[in-house]
Formats: C-alpha cells, structure tokens, sequence
C-alpha cells in the first residue's frame, strides 16, 4: 500500500491520494485553525474501523445467501481529555432490514472484530469497542 499526503491548503487542510488515483480530505479541529473542510484524522479512523467491519459482514451474510438490501452502521466513539486524546470507547450499532435475521448479523459482526477485520485488530486493546445489531 502506497499513499501520498500533501498540504492542499494552509495552515492544517491535507490531502491523501492512493495508488489508484482516490483522494481523501482531513482538516484539523476549528479550536486549532482547522477549516471544516475535511475528516478530522480521528474520524477516519472510526470510519475505517466500521468500514472494514462492514464489508467482512456483507461478504458473510452474502455467502449466506441473505439479501441485505438496507443497511447502515452508526458510530459514537468517546476519546480521553488528555494528550494525546486517544479514543476510550467506540460504539457500533449495525442495522439491517427485517428478513435478515439479527443472530446472522450479530454473529457476521462478531466473526469480522474478533477475526476478520484489519483495522480493529490493528487498534489499542485499551479501546472498548462495543457492538448492537438491530434492523432498520
């Protein structure tokens, strides 16, 4: 994996492009000069973690023959008042429609942060990262 970050605007606006050309915008908090132009790094990372558990889940319940027509992942993280202020709890709730049955989704969304997922494995084990599956 190669990716490219460069400042796109002063003082904190970045860009981060990937080999295939894809571009990503982070901004820092408007409390240090940030613009409110971009994901703020923290956010990304919260997004990346329930990104990549989404697609473990979707690849499972497809292999289970379920048609997942709706499907939406909230994500409430809370981080440390400290420095550096890393994130102290991340809050998943998984939502899907009705004819998917919840014990398939709970046990896609378990098989992807306990063995499948890149990202979660990749985070600090001090996080509490807690899961809920409901339907839409």
């Amino acid at each position: 994996m190669k990716l490219e970050l460069h400042l796109d605007e002063t003082p904190f606006v970045l860009q981060v492009k990937n080999e295939d050309g894809l571009i990503l915008k982070m901004d820092a908090a408007a409390s240090i000069g940030g613009k409110g132009t971009g994901f703020r790094p923290m956010e990304v990372l919260a997004s990346s973690l329930a990104g990549c558990m989404s697609i473990d889940v979707l690849a499972i319940l497809r292999k289970q023959r379920l048609d997942v027509t709706e499907f939406t992942v909230s994500i409430n993280a809370t981080r440390k008042e400290a420095v550096p202020a890393t994130f102290e709890t991340i809050e998943l709730v998984f939502s899907v429609n009705q004819s998917v049955p919840l014990e398939k989704l709970s046990h896609a969304v378990h098989l992807s942060h306990d063995k499948y997922c890149s990202v979660s494995a990749s985070l600090h084990p001090s996080i509490q990262i807690t899961t809920t599956c409901q339907h839409v």
